[in-house]
């Protein structure tokens, strides 16, 4: 459903979680952008960085799996990785669930899963990625989800 917004050379970093599982599924995002920036999952066997910092325009990012959140979702464990990889944006994955918020001036997006894979908390999972636009000192997400058969899109806006 969103094959027509995945166009190759027409996205410049790909970022992804971790999770993969095969090398196939890497390849895949390779297509996508030369620049790609992976993290190993929970249940990785791919030789991939526990936690990846880019810089892109003025923004630092990091990306995490999300499995070093304990216990997962807990608010002051993220805020102590948050501050540990000194980032404007933080990046992560492992619940499943797309979530994206504020806290002083960082940005947390868990990224959700793009296949609607389940998780050990949650069966029923909607497809999700996200697509940033980073222009000076604002970043614009774009968050894809397929619900039901349909398309729904959230546009949210970070400024450093």
């Amino acid at each position: 459903k969103f094959k027509e917004l995945l166009l190759p050379r027409k996205i410049q970093h790909t970022l992804c979680t971790g999770n993969l599982c095969t090398k196939e599924s890497s390849d895949c995002l390779r297509t996508l952008a030369g620049d790609i920036h992976l993290v190993r999952g929970d249940s990785e066997s791919l030789n991939y960085p526990k936690e990846n910092v880019i810089t892109v325009g003025q923004f630092r990012t990091g990306l995490i799996h999300g499995h070093q959140v304990i216990p997962w979702g807990d608010t002051a464990s993220l805020e102590l990785l948050l501050r540990q990889l000194d980032v404007d944006i933080h990046l992560l994955g492992h619940t499943h669930r797309f979530e994206a918020f504020e806290r002083g001036k960082k940005f947390s997006i868990n990224l959700g899963s793009a296949t609607g894979a389940s998780s050990a908390l949650e069966r029923n999972i909607n497809p999700s990625f996200m697509m940033m636009d980073i222009q000076a000192s604002m970043v614009v997400t774009y968050v894809f989800q397929l619900i039901e058969d349909g398309r729904k899109v959230e546009r949210k806006e970070f400024r450093k």
